[in-house]
Parts: C-alpha cells; structure tokens; sequence
C-alpha cells in the first residue's frame, strides 16, 4: 500500500498561486502536464532549488563588474568579459542605457577594427586610421606610437601622429592625440610604411604645488610623476614634477582640486591654466 504523504495547507492569494505554478512549470515541476506547486515545495526542501533576495544589488557592485568587463576587454579576455555580461543582464536593477550597451555587446562583443588596433600596437607596427570628431569631421592620422587608456570613465587611444593640422596646446606636443575609441571609423585601419616611435608619447615636465589636504592626501601617480616630495624651503606644501603628455587633460585634473594646486613650472603651462581660470571669471561675471 502506498504511504500518503505529509500535507501542508497554503494560504495564498490566487495571483500568488498563479505564480507559483507559472513558476513550476517553468522549472519543470509538474504532474502530467500541470503545474505541481507540491513539487516545487519539495525541491525547495531538498535544497535542488535555491533561494535567494534577488533586486537588491547596489549600484556599487553593478559599476565594479561593469568596469571589470571593461578591464577584461582591454586585457583582451572577451570570453570572460562576454560572461559577466551575461551575468550582469540577468539583473532588473540595471538603467535602461547600461542594459542596451550590455545587449549590444553581447551581441558583438568586439568589433573587428578594435582586434586589428590591439593587434597593432602589440606588434608595434605603425599604422592609419578614420576618425570622427565631435563636429562629424573625418580625419586621417598616421599614427607610430599609441596606447588605450581610460579619462574620465571613458576608453581613449592616446597616441603620436603625424598629422598636427588643428591640434591645440603646446607645440611640444602637437603630435600627440587622444582620441575616444568610440569615434574611431569601422572598418578604416591599415598598415603604414615607416618606424614605431620607441620614445612613446612627447611629454614636458611640469612641477606642481599641492596645498592643505590635498597635500596630505595625493597619492603618487608611479607611471608619470618624476618627483613627489615635500617642499624644501615653503612648510606643509606638497612638491609634483611629472611626465605630462596632454595639458588638456591636465587642466582638466587641476580643476577639480581648485585652489589647493598651482602650477609652477613651466611657464607655458602656468599661462595656459590663467587662460582656463579667466575664462571662468568671464563666463561667472567675474572681473578679474
């Protein structure tokens, strides 16, 4: 004789009830062709199933493994970047724009151009390129030394072209560009004849003052900053020379520490930042 099994009653609304069946049928939990919610019950018993808060992740934990799949496509590791992905547009707490990029590069994880520049610079091997500025001008550069790099949350190809028709800033760095990955023309890489350039990016030094907390709180940037000390003859000031390829980025850093940093040396670049601040004064009324 068969043994009946234990019963339990379950006081549920009838949308509820629905939804547990709904939810049996979709994980197979079935008698014949009907949902069998005791079957659910039970798996879950058994620990075959497992419960877990679901829509609760932070938007902290949501940018940390957006950017880690960033990290893996520039490591070139787009299996493991397409799987967090996939992880990550399973979430209903992801914004509307982060879920369609994340769909699209499912869809086509890299680009085939974006494989041949990496390819390029991995071989150092000089080449040419379309690119799209912010007006919808195309340009063409020859480029003999370059480098991904990431301003601002942003992906750049930081690199030293031949071409220096309209570029702004010092003379000694009129060869250098940074250019967003994202305007780079599909399709429009090639080959070019000639060397790499081996000395990298131009750079200038540029010396820094760092004031109050600031002083007490910068960290070092090891790839480019040549000196990081405190200042001989001024107390509590905080002396930076560093390696600058790009007074546009530069200021740009500059400015969110306000007054607690001033440039120094040299000159060109102490002029440039004056020209930034007295734009500013004119554009708040501001007489300077």
């Amino acid at each position: 004789m068969a043994r009946k099994g234990q019963s339990i009653t379950l006081a549920i609304s009838d949308r509820n009830k629905a939804e547990l069946e709904r939810l049996a049928l979709e994980l197979g939990m079935t008698w014949g062709d009907r949902a069998n919610i005791s079957k659910l019950v039970e798996a879950i018993a058994r620990r075959q199933l497992t419960i877990a808060p679901n829509h609760d992740w932070k938007i902290e934990r949501i940018n940390a493994l957006n950017q880690a799949r960033s990290a893996l496509v520039d490591a070139g590791k787009i299996e493991d970047a397409v799987a967090i992905a996939q992880l990550l547009i399973e979430r209903s707490e992801l914004t509307i724009p982060l879920r369609v990029e994340l769909e699209q590069f499912i869809a086509k994880p890299v680009q085939p151009w974006r494989l041949q520049l990496e390819r390029y610079i991995r071989q150092q091997q000089p080449f040419q390129l379309s690119y799209q500025d912010a007006a919808e001008r195309v340009w063409q550069f020859t480029i003999r030394y370059a480098v991904i790099a990431s301003h601002e949350d942003r992906q750049y190809l930081d690199c030293w072209c031949e071409e220096t028709e309209e570029a702004q800033g010092l003379g000694e760095l009129q060869h250098n560009r940074s250019l967003r990955l994202d305007r780079i023309t599909d399709a429009a890489i090639s080959r070019a004849d000639g060397q790499w350039r081996s000395s990298g990016l131009a750079t200038i030094l540029v010396e820094l003052h760092l004031f109050r907390g600031l002083a007490f709180a910068y960290r070092s940037k090891s790839a480019i900053d040549i000196v990081n000390e405190w200042h001989e003859e001024l107390p509590r000031v905080r002396r930076v020379v560093r390696q600058v390829s790009s007074t546009f980025w530069l200021i740009r850093e500059i400015l969110r520490y306000g007054q607690d940093c001033e440039v120094v040396a040299p000159e060109s670049v102490r002029e440039l930042m004056k020209q930034e601040i007295l734009g500013m004064c004119d554009r708040y009324g501001i007489q300077s």
